[in-house]
């Protein structure tokens, strides 16, 4: 029944209406958590992709290379060799309606749009590492290894690498003019879309690329781009003059030895010679293109790759430019999808500062929790609640009375300096922090014990002050290891000494 070109083009056009109702549908209902939202946003695109595709096979059937459709046409409308035969045209068809049913008697009509409403339950299957944690952090393990163990780079950590790697302009052009800082961007730049393909799917990243290119051109041109600005005649950053050596300036094997071997080096690959050997070698190599043009060296003196006696100093000096020019272009891009995905940067930041901080039982209860959150928040997903005022909600999911927000003054924000300036928002949560993870930690780096003496300090000044004025108070000024000197157990809980070896005695620990 569907053979016919014209119900083919039919058929299309109905798709192509019925999905866009469908992204329609779609887009109207508020995912209540991210995890949801996301999936919406791949349905979408999966739609659109099978739109664009559908409309491409319909540009094909109308463009009727082949004189398919016209010739159907024609036939519907009884124009055969011999002449016109509306009548027989018709009667043609209805016997190939009719048979069709004959041999189908059980065929029933399937209703698309509930194929289609399925469509809106689908969660497509989107690939996460357990580091990323479903699109809310980056996963820069392997690119931050080829950092610290490659020339361009620093060892440092990798709480530290996520604040250097989006800014490449800081390293010297020609630590990046290297075969490894090239793949390393490249590695960098192909991560960096994949996930942002895979969490902002609705983004059109080509034309994004394409407006930037054309202002990086524009930047290049004038040596605007931030880390490759054009410089004076002395500069030597300057790819053709840090490479190539004026030969009129030396007569001598030994005059040009004084150059230095990384220098020869460099002169030699831009000219596409050999760069092993001696310094003697080097310079011996080199002094033959002062009288000898490269056309007329033995091939033996060129290097595997390069083009032999056709190239010359100039053409070589081209390639270069252009292949620092590629980098900076990768460059830009990369700091384009930086500024893009800058709130996960900085979510994934925060998280390796907690993750740090934390046991791994720690870390697998607070996995746990979030788990759990998710899919309270799904379950209750139809309910929408009234809550004008933006209360906090109560253990009901319901916005709590307004009397008990005004009494324990859950509006109020309250900063803990020792917490690295944390907010709390309410006098419960910010008396219940004193005794978390983050003030505990502060304090231990502060080295002053968290004891209830603390309670309402929030300064670091104040802390310090405090704590000084207990131990004179004390007596304490003197090392007392059983009171003073910390044991850590196997759950990251601190004692004394007198308390760790009593607990240690019993069995306890």
């Amino acid at each position: 029944m569907s053979s016919t070109l014209l119900e083919v083009t039919r058929a299309a056009h109905e798709d192509v209406e019925r999905l866009e109702r469908l992204i329609v549908k779609d887009l109207q209902n508020d995912p209540p958590t991210t995890k949801d939202g996301l999936y919406q946003s791949h349905r979408v695109r999966n739609n659109i992709d099978t739109i664009i595709s559908t409309t491409e096979k319909l540009v094909e059937i109308y463009d009727d290379k082949d004189n398919a459709r016209k010739d159907e046409i024609a036939a519907l409308g009884g124009q055969t060799a011999t002449g016109v035969n509306v009548f027989s045209a018709f009667y043609d068809r209805l016997k190939e309606i009719r048979e069709y049913h004959r041999k189908h008697p059980a065929a029933r009509v399937v209703d698309a749009n509930e194929e289609y409403e399925d469509l809106l339950k689908e969660e497509p299957v989107i690939e996460f590492s357990g580091e990323e944690a479903f699109g809310r952090y980056l996963d820069l393990h392997e690119l931050f290894n080829q950092y610290i163990n490659s020339k361009f780079g620093a060892k440092i950590e990798y709480s530290a690498y996520l604040d250097v790697f989006s800014r490449p302009h800081n390293i010297p052009w020609k630590l990046k003019s290297t075969r490894q800082y090239r793949k390393y961007m490249e590695n960098l730049l192909e991560y960096l879309i994949y996930f942002f393909q895979r969490t902002e799917p609705l983004q059109d990243l080509d034309r994004i690329f394409s407006k930037l290119e054309a202002e990086f051109e524009e930047q290049w041109a004038n040596g605007q781009v931030q880390g490759w600005e054009k410089q004076g005649q002395e500069n030597e950053d300057d790819p053709a003059q840090h490479t190539m050596i004026d030969l009129d300036y030396y007569s001598t094997v030994e005059e040009l030895m004084e150059v230095g071997p990384e220098k020869l080096k460099e002169a030699l690959a831009v000219l596409g010679l050999k760069t092993g050997g001696t310094v003697q070698q080097r310079a011996e190599r080199l002094l033959l293109t002062k009288h000898t043009p490269l056309e007329k060296l033995d091939k033996k003196h060129f290097a595997k790759g390069s083009h032999g006696p056709r190239q010359n100093g100039s053409t070589a000096v081209s390639q270069d430019i252009n292949s620092l020019k590629q980098i900076a272009l990768v460059e830009a891009k990369m700091k384009k999808l930086c500024d893009l995905l800058s709130k996960t940067i900085e979510q994934t930041k925060e998280n390796v500062v907690k993750k740090q901080a934390l046991t791994y039982e720690e870390m697998e209860q607070e996995r746990e929790e979030e788990e759990t959150q998710v899919d309270t928040e799904s379950d209750d997903e139809d309910q929408q609640i009234y809550n004008p005022l933006k209360l906090p909600m109560g253990w009901d999911g319901k916005p709590i009375p307004y009397w008990l927000y005004k009494l324990h003054g859950l509006g109020q924000e309250f900063k803990c300096e020792i917490c690295g300036n944390y907010s709390y928002w309410g006098r419960r949560a910010f008396e219940r922090h004193f005794k978390e993870w983050r003030h505990q930690h502060g304090m231990r780096c502060l080295g002053i014990p968290n004891t209830k003496n603390f309670n309402e300090i929030t300064n670091i000044q104040e802390a310090q002050e405090l704590w000084e004025k207990i131990r004179e108070r004390q007596g304490v000024n003197k090392w007392r290891p059983d009171l003073e000197e910390e044991y850590e157990d196997k759950e990251g809980n601190i004692y004394n000494k007198k308390t760790y070896t009593d607990l240690q005695r019993q069995g306890l620990i």
